[in-house]
């Protein structure tokens, strides 16, 4: 990850990263808090921007017929002064109904031109060499990858991608909830012989892509249980999700 992964936190707030882009920016995600909040800070910003038009300020109606003469110079009119005045308003207030629609507009544009220019693993190459992937990405683009898709009760989702060739999993988390109070999620890798190793803790992301640890070339299957704060060396109650590995 280098200082560039930051400037996407705006592209990922209104999904406008591809499958690969996703993975890296929310591997990056898992670790940097201050994405964590812009993103959430983002979120509720475009979600601002849907709703309904509502009456502008004083101030802004002052403002916007104060410019009218600089965005759109009119031919004069000859009417009446009281005509004139009614004329001056209703173009007034079509300008002013337009104003929610033109910052949206405004907003979706930036978002997209700051997405052509800050992707730093599509252009960080290595002389000789292609892009960088991160973990995540190798997993996903790997020829031999599969997945295995978890709907749990309360609507959320989690896939597992595993790629035998390269040893190595993925977990995707679509809405999961946090886990109980003083306890965490732990994964597992399932050997052949039915053992359960240790794959590392999920971090407490509703939405993510998280590489497991360990070597997972043999594994069977992927289990998620809930322990104790710190995790525990051995699954403690039997799985609240199981994956199998085919």
């Amino acid at each position: 990850m280098t200082d560039q992964d930051h400037a996407l936190s705006g592209a990922y707030a209104v999904d406008a990263l591809d499958d690969l882009e996703r993975a890296r920016f929310e591997a990056h995600l898992s670790n940097c808090p201050d994405c964590r909040d812009e993103v959430d800070g983002l979120r509720e910003a475009s979600a601002l921007l849907g709703i309904d038009a509502v009456e502008p300020s004083p101030a802004l109606r002052a403002a916007v017929l104060a410019g009218i003469k600089d965005i759109r110079p009119l031919p004069p009119i000859l009417e009446e002064p009281e005509v004139r005045d009614e004329l001056a308003e209703r173009r007034t207030r079509r300008l002013l109904s337009r104003v929610p629609l033109l910052v949206a507009a405004a907003v979706v544009l930036l978002l997209a031109v700051g997405t052509a220019w800050v992707r730093p693993w599509s252009e960080e190459t290595t002389p000789g060499q292609g892009p960088q992937l991160s973990p995540a990405e190798q997993i996903i683009a790997a020829a031999d990858a599969t997945s295995v898709e978890k709907h749990f009760p309360d609507g959320a989702v989690a896939t597992i991608v595993h790629s035998r060739s390269l040893g190595r999993a993925l977990i995707k988390t679509e809405d999961m909830p946090p886990a109980p109070a003083g306890k965490v999620y732990e994964l597992w890798f399932q050997t052949p012989a039915g053992e359960m190793v240790r794959a590392g803790l999920m971090p407490p992301l509703r939405d993510q892509t998280f590489p497991l640890e360990g070597d997972g070339s043999r594994a069977v299957g992927v289990g998620i249980t809930v322990e104790p704060a710190g995790g525990s060396d051995q699954p403690s109650a039997e799985p609240i999700a199981y994956f199998p590995l085919t």
